[in-house]
């Protein structure tokens, strides 16, 4: 006989029955599969659904079977977990092991916050324009190292390179000035053939669900190595990524319009309904919260990104990973990485009662981030985390 059990959910739980975010977790002792987080617990979506799909050890199979099949399993889970269900299909999250929930075949990261572009312009170009004259005309972004995107707990090696001195000239040796960048990813479920565009108004067409993203910054090694082909070695060495993937489906409620764009973009980046999210981030160092950055204030929207990612007629996969770049208000409590906090080095910030500016061995940085969700609660995407290791 099979044993039932119902699922207990908080009433104040960021994960009730209208989140549903999607992992890949194991047992104790076990492979890994597919699940949906519920409460406290993992649901396994094999013995669920009875779907050998979701017996596999990435979501990406499921991803690719698109919206209508993304819809359906939603509403099968949502039944599931609401009535009894089998206790073989239960886990508790607090049990689990959890790994990147997609194979990640490529990776963009954006620049798409006016707020951060502006304020790293007046540090990087003090007597210049904050924006460069590209910047209102089309999301910035650059092609990142998928092979290190790594889950969310993993710890990170404090990266090594080639650094400008006061002369002018390079040294080699750990960065000092070691930084994270609090972002939103876009996962693509759908994806395009070689030479095929997405437009905005197929966005979620393609796009399954985000989940949040720290990419980690070297700014000593980018600041010397970026000119004039961007980002290299200073944002390689690692990007941490959550181990939960929330759907589009769960974002209905936090679905904003864009502050506005001016000038107005050309028509490929023109969008028939607004893809502006209102999402609340935390950034927490060594456990206290410094920043609380707010994506609705995104000058582009991710539908906007998705367009001019392909317009070129570049393709993507099922699995493929874009990011928002770095999030950030225009106050000093909503920058979303510690050069601006810090203010390029020159202001202190105070993490448990020490003056600090840059990442140093041994801190830990954990990001969050919730969402307005059904009946006036909210919803939460996990969490994004991990702690600095010294250099190798």
């Amino acid at each position: 006989m099979t044993d039932l059990l119902r699922i207990e959910i908080a009433d104040d739980s960021l994960f009730g029955p209208e989140n549903l975010p999607y992992g890949v977790f194991a047992p104790a002792a076990g492979d890994f599969r597919a699940g949906v987080r519920i409460g406290d617990s993992v649901v396994d979506l094999a013995v669920l659904l009875d779907d050998s799909t979701f017996a596999q050890p990435t979501l990406n199979a499921f991803l690719a079977q698109g919206p209508g099949r993304w819809r359906e399993v939603r509403d099968r889970v949502r039944d599931g977990v609401t009535g009894e269900i089998t206790a073989a299909a239960v886990h508790s999250v607090d049990s689990v092991r959890l790994k990147l929930p997609v194979t990640i075949g490529d990776y963009v990261d954006f620049y798409a916050s006016i707020d951060h572009a502006t304020n790293l312009g007046r540090l990087l170009r003090p007597d210049g324009e904050p924006l460069l004259p590209n910047w209102r005309h089309l999301p910035v972004g650059y092609h990142g190292r998928s092979g290190t995107v790594v889950v969310s707990g993993t710890e990170i090696a404090r990266p090594t390179g080639q650094r400008r001195t006061p002369s002018g000239t390079p040294d080699f040796g750990p960065t000092k000035r070691l930084d994270i960048e609090a972002e939103l990813g876009f996962v693509i479920g759908v994806g395009s053939e070689l030479g095929e565009r997405i437009p905005t108004e197929e966005f979620a067409e393609h796009v399954f669900g985000v989940a949040l993203v720290n990419d980690w910054s070297a700014r000593d090694i980018q600041g010397w190595e970026y000119q004039p082909l961007g980002p290299f070695l200073g944002k390689s060495f690692a990007t941490s990524m959550a181990a939960w993937v929330t759907p589009l489906a769960a974002l209905r409620e936090a679905r904003v319009p864009l502050p506005g764009q001016d000038p107005e973009p050309l028509p490929y980046l023109r969008e028939r309904e607004s893809w502006g999210l209102d999402l609340d981030l935390a950034v927490r160092w060594n456990g206290e919260l410094v920043a609380t950055p707010p994506y609705r204030r995104m000058y582009w929207s991710p539908a906007q990104m998705l367009a001019h990612l392909t317009v070129n007629g570049a393709s993507t996969r099922p699995g493929d990973l874009y990011a928002s770049g770095t999030i950030s208000g225009p106050e000093r409590d909503q920058r979303g990485s510690f050069m601006e906090l810090s203010w390029g080095g020159s202001e202190s910030v105070a993490v448990n009662g020490e003056k600090r500016t840059f990442l140093e061995d041994g801190d830990e940085v954990v990001i969050t981030a919730t969402a307005p969700g059904a009946d006036g609660r909210r919803i939460g995407l996990g969490e994004v985390g991990g702690r600095i290791l010294p250099a190798r």
